[in-house]
């Protein structure tokens, strides 16, 4: 009984750590988008794409409507790749 219980609490810890990185990392990537514009192309899309692949809602409707098993390590990791992603491009296209 405690092993479900704690698989249900570390599926909601995920759940919400999955949000919270939509929230900051794609609403701060959305941000400076707005703010600074698209271009150089370091400028937010990788913090917004970065929050996208790590939102909840998007791996629940890709199994559900395109029937793609994407479990929540495989977007954990692809928003982990995104994000370094976005700092190896600031480091080799700096911002001015």
């Amino acid at each position: 009984m405690a092993n479900e219980t704690t698989k249900m609490k570390l599926a909601w810890l995920a759940s919400i750590a999955g949000w919270a990185w939509f929230v900051i990392a794609g609403g701060g990537g959305g941000w400076l988008l707005v703010t600074r514009g698209p271009w150089p192309p370091t400028n937010g899309w990788f913090a917004l794409l970065s929050g996208l692949a790590a939102c909840p809602l998007v791996g629940s409707s890709l199994r559900k409507y395109a029937h793609m098993n994407v479990s929540p390590w495989h977007q954990f990791a692809a928003a982990l790749l995104l994000f370094a992603s976005g700092h190896a491009a600031l480091a080799i296209w700096p911002h001015t």
